[in-house]
């Protein structure tokens, strides 16, 4: 960071009280040090979501949210969550977000008993564009999961939208090396702690397609310790029957996602070209059978275990 107009304190308004800016409807969500709640902005009765950050005395979490506050001021994209304001409390800042009130892709995952490649290559490709959108401004988002792809609203052909940005890294701000990211989602480099890039997100993105197309997480072990070392081997299977209908284009771009090299694995200006991805190249009414989500069955229901379990971040420590 270190540039004046980039941190927290040189772009904020101050309040003794955000309840006098916006009255607060309901809680969304709640973390370690924060708060997201429904609110309403008094003077506009615009609905925002409001992400009530506690100050921490050390400015350990204040550091990691000027870095959260500049990547969210410089952009700006259709399958983003747009930061709108902020504002700054004696114990508090507030980060006024544009509302979607959709839901995570996570729970929509589950709830679904049916998906289709068609469903899950119109998703892939808005999750792509955004993601290349970052990576050409030089945004590396290193935390990309369902729970953190939301639908704008509740609509069944909804669009998605990326959200939280706390573990994103510009790569004009260093080396990237340590591990951080969530289990089951990070690229082999970032568990091996040696230099990275914004590879690791089209890794993530491998994971998120392989989930959208059979119900169940591509790595799995009982331990933490079993599945970092089955994902530092890449090592997935397409398990029969749940892939038995899947076609061979929507494996074969699985495979390029999940490569373990990095230099060898796609890009998203890849990716996107890929036959099985790229608008007017696929024959979507040719693979709008159902497939995958095999979720009310048990054994991929055990296969989510790991990932319903273990939500905790691995935070970066340096």
């Amino acid at each position: 960071m270190g540039r004046k107009e980039e941190s927290v304190c040189s772009w904020k308004k101050q309040t003794a009280n955000i309840t006098d800016s916006f009255q607060l409807m309901e809680l969304l969500g709640s973390g370690a040090f924060s708060d997201v709640y429904l609110a309403k902005e008094r003077t506009t009765d615009k609905m925002v979501a409001l992400k009530c950050v506690h100050k921490n005395k050390n400015n350990a979490n204040d550091v990691a949210l000027e870095n959260e506050i500049a990547v969210l001021r410089k952009i700006k994209h259709e399958n983003i969550v747009a930061l709108e304001d902020i504002y700054e409390s004696p114990t508090h800042f507030y980060l006024v977000m544009q509302l979607v009130s959709g839901g995570e892709l996570f729970d929509r995952i589950l709830e679904r008993e049916v998906y289709s490649e068609k469903d899950a290559i119109i998703l892939i490709r808005q999750i792509l564009n955004a993601v290349k959108y970052l990576h050409d401004n030089g945004i590396v988002h290193r935390d990309l999961k369902p729970e953190n792809l939301l639908y704008y609203d509740s609509d069944e052909n909804s669009k998605i939208m990326i959200s939280d940005f706390g573990l994103s890294k510009m790569l004009d701000s260093g080396v990237m090396s340590t591990a951080c990211g969530t289990p089951g989602y990070v690229a082999p480099e970032v568990l091996h702690q040696k230099p990275y890039d914004k590879a690791v997100d089209c890794w993530s993105i491998g994971v998120i397609a392989y989930i959208l197309l059979c119900g169940y997480p591509p790595f799995y072990e009982e331990t933490e310790y079993k599945l970092f070392d089955r994902i530092s081997k890449a090592d997935y299977e397409f398990h029969s029957p749940f892939w038995d209908d899947i076609s061979e284009h929507a494996k074969a771009f699985t495979r390029h996602m999940l490569e373990k090299d990095p230099a060898k694995r796609f890009t998203c200006d890849q990716a996107l070209r890929h036959h099985w991805i790229a608008e007017n190249t696929t024959p979507l009414q040719d693979i709008c059978h159902p497939v995958g989500i095999q979720i009310t069955k048990s054994f991929a229901r055990g296969k989510w275990k790991i990932n319903i379990t273990s939500k905790n971040e691995i935070k970066e420590t340096a």
